[in-house]
């Protein structure tokens, strides 16, 4: 049987706690024990109830992401922890590596490197669950948090795709064009409609049609987690 990990978010965006909530909710290895806005109000309940993982934020006010950390150590609380930040400087990355985080996802994250990060969590459980010793190759790949290349259809390139996600993540919650993600990627049309409909077959994107354009109506492409 399956295990199913308690995951526990800390964000103070309600946006992005939003989004993280809907990649979390895809992936049925995990159930969302929890949510809160700040460090301050998670600690109480994360020293009642210890989660496997969490999804925490660096900046939010009264206590930052790293200072709940630090506090939950002090208690020999031992949750892995995925940082969601925009903080990406040298020393606060240094000082969560120090406090053992799992994965590190600087806004804007696509999907399915919010994926990657669970899948090396869970890597990670399993191997120690099931072996009383690990070899170095093992060791190398559950570190690296290496997944290999996505298997994508002939005519498509990881690099191109992984490109349209990291623009859609970045586009207005209303969405955007093809033209318009075409122009912002450095892509033709053509092949920007091509990734596109590959992504809306696969459930990562959405599309509407847009009528408020004075003329002939548009489609829209927005994450399904990107619209109010």
């Amino acid at each position: 049987m399956q295990e199913t990990y308690q995951a526990v978010i800390v964000e103070d965006d309600p946006m992005i706690a939003s989004i993280d909530q809907n990649f979390l909710e895809r992936d049925p290895r995990f159930r969302l024990a929890a949510s809160f806005r700040s460090g301050q109000d998670a600690l109480p309940w994360l020293l009642r109830h210890p989660a496997d993982l969490l999804i925490l934020d660096v900046y939010m006010p009264r206590m930052t992401g790293l200072e709940l950390l630090r506090e939950l150590r002090s208690f020999g609380i031992t949750s892995d922890a995925v940082m969601v930040t925009a903080a990406n400087d040298s020393k606060t990355v240094d000082a969560l590596l120090k406090l053992g985080v799992a994965d590190y996802l600087v806004k804007p994250f696509t999907a399915r490197r919010f994926q990657q990060a669970l899948d090396k969590f869970c890597r990670q459980r399993s191997a120690i669950a099931t072996h009383s010793s690990v070899s170095q190759e093992e060791l190398d790949a559950l570190f690296s948090g290496s997944s290999g290349p996505e298997d994508v259809p002939k005519g498509l390139q990881s690099r191109t795709l992984e490109r349209i996600r990291t623009h859609l993540a970045q586009a207005p919650e209303e969405g955007c064009t093809c033209e318009s993600l075409a122009a912002q990627a450095g892509l033709s049309s053509v092949t920007v409609r091509r990734y596109l409909t590959y992504l809306t077959q696969q459930g990562e994107v959405v599309s509407r049609v847009n009528y408020d354009t004075g003329g002939r109506p548009s489609l829209l492409y927005y994450l399904p987690n990107g619209r109010p």
